[in-house]
């Protein structure tokens, strides 16, 4: 079958039997010209339906902004906007919020029908109804925020939706790591495994898995005593999902760290450079029992014919390390929170454990580590102790003197000549004494400097008048 009307594509089959459908959808770049793009079908029915395919979505596609929806802005954004600037592990997380989370709910919805209130209640959905993480909820708007904030360059949208948005705060998730007494009989269990070695080292370095497989043994400065963080090794989803059943989805990828904060170097304890040493001989006696079957890729973490190992299998290899120790399930990332643990109980300062773990500023690392820094706090307060248990001093008691008048009808005043505020009238002299007792008492306690009693001799008594001592 040849070509047909203009601009609808075409269909022919090939010297391999199978069927070639092309359509022009777009602007090619390298020759200026139109874009064409081919795909292949087994079967002329087939070809036909996928031609039919091709050309809806060529022709529903969107003539101007104005009539783009949110689930092809994203898609677009991603391929266009994002794809060459992220690393792969952020493509594959923006793609699976698209897939997953925007595109079903949102989708259909024209880009400039989004507003707030829209996506505050999506939002809410996902959080009352889906069970969605509040953290997952953070990352997804970031994401579509970022997206938006395109759209609002390229003059589509004034104001972007993403920016007023009240998202939920979760319960940071309380990080679990091995008493003292555990960590302990996880190192000593680590000796009798193969790959003990890399639990060793990474509860003295607080290196993440992909940091630590990706490690090359140009990255140990064995002079210096130094290891430098420069790559991950990761499993992750192919940016290009392949649609043909039985073909892996997923890839090995080697590249950088998260941030430039990840790529750090950190020192090594002797005792972990012997390790090293020792784990670098075990290498060479690999690569004489393989033969030429030894592939010498230069890195550190290697099965025994110098290939590298996924997270995965290194994961199963430390669940079986624990076991041979007797240890209580913790993830392998708890051994980089065990690391970070153990320097501050040794008194490291947050600033130097922050670069030291790849962190993006110290005040995540103290908000992660609060645990840690509240019983520095408690080890703080107790050197206050010993100003607390002191023996108290035995207070010095004074007596004031207190002058009682006495008029014709027998009623009294009694006043304090160091305390003239204090004063009692009345009949009754022990309820008036009594009376300036406690006053006295109250402002002696409650002055920052009390009054002096005068004493006795300089006080003038009149007549009719009567002084007294009142001790306090």
């Amino acid at each position: 079958m040849g070509r047909r009307k203009n601009g609808d594509g075409s269909i022919r089959q090939r010297n391999d039997g199978r069927w070639e459908v092309s359509v022009t959808v777009k602007h090619d770049f390298a020759t200026g010209g139109p874009k064409r793009i081919t795909r292949t079908a087994h079967s002329q029915e087939e070809a036909l339906a996928l031609l039919h395919e091709m050309n809806y979505l060529n022709d529903t596609r969107p003539q101007s902004f104005a009539d783009i929806t949110l689930g092809e802005w994203l898609d677009m954004c991603l391929d266009v906007y994002m794809r060459n600037a992220l690393k792969q592990s952020t493509y594959n997380s923006y793609e699976s919020y698209i897939r997953v989370h925007l595109k079903p709910a949102l989708g259909n919805l024209k880009l400039q029908q989004l507003s707030p209130r829209l996506l505050q209640e999506f939002y809410n959905y996902k959080s009352e109804f889906d069970g969605l993480a509040p953290k997952t909820i953070v990352n997804i708007n970031l994401f579509l925020h970022k997206a938006l904030s395109f759209a609002v360059g390229e003059g589509i949208l004034a104001l972007n939706p993403a920016s007023a948005i009240n998202l939920p705060r979760g319960q940071k998730p309380k990080i679990e790591i091995l008493s003292r007494d555990e960590q302990a009989r996880l190192i000593q269990g680590s000796y009798r495994h193969r790959y003990g070695v890399f639990v060793r080292l990474t509860l003295f370095t607080g290196l993440r898995v992909g940091e630590l497989l990706g490690l090359r043994w140009e990255d140990i400065d064995f002079t210096g005593q130094m290891l430098s963080v420069r790559r991950t090794l990761n499993r992750l989803n192919k940016k290009k999902r392949p649609t043909e059943e039985g073909v892996n989805t997923t890839e090995i990828v080697i590249q950088s760290p998260k941030s430039e904060n990840a790529v750090r170097k950190i020192p090594l304890l002797p005792a972990v450079m012997e390790d090293l040493m020792n784990w670098r001989a075990t290498q060479r006696t690999d690569r004489i029992s393989a033969g030429e079957t030894y592939c010498d890729s230069g890195m550190i973490v290697t099965n025994s014919l110098g290939g590298y190992i996924e997270p995965r299998t290194f994961k199963d290899y430390y669940n079986q390390i624990r076991q041979l120790s007797g240890i209580r399930h913790v993830t392998f990332h708890a051994l980089r929170h065990m690391f970070a643990t153990r320097v501050m109980e040794q008194g490291m300062d947050s600033k130097t454990l922050s670069v030291l773990l790849g962190h993006y500023s110290v005040a995540f690392t103290m908000d992660t580590y609060t645990h840690v820094l509240d019983e520095h706090k408690r080890d703080g307060i107790s050197l206050m102790e010993d100003l607390y248990t002191m023996q108290p001093m035995e207070m010095q008691s004074y007596s004031y003197p207190v002058l009682i008048s006495t008029d014709e009808c027998g009623k009294m005043t009694f006043t304090v000549p160091d305390y003239p505020l204090i004063e009692f009238i009345g009949t009754d002299l022990q309820g008036g004494i009594a009376y300036i007792k406690e006053r006295l008492q109250e402002e002696v306690l409650t002055d920052v400097c009390p009054v002096m009693p005068t004493p006795p001799e300089l006080i003038q008594v009149n007549a009719g008048q009567l002084l007294i001592q009142v001790p306090v």
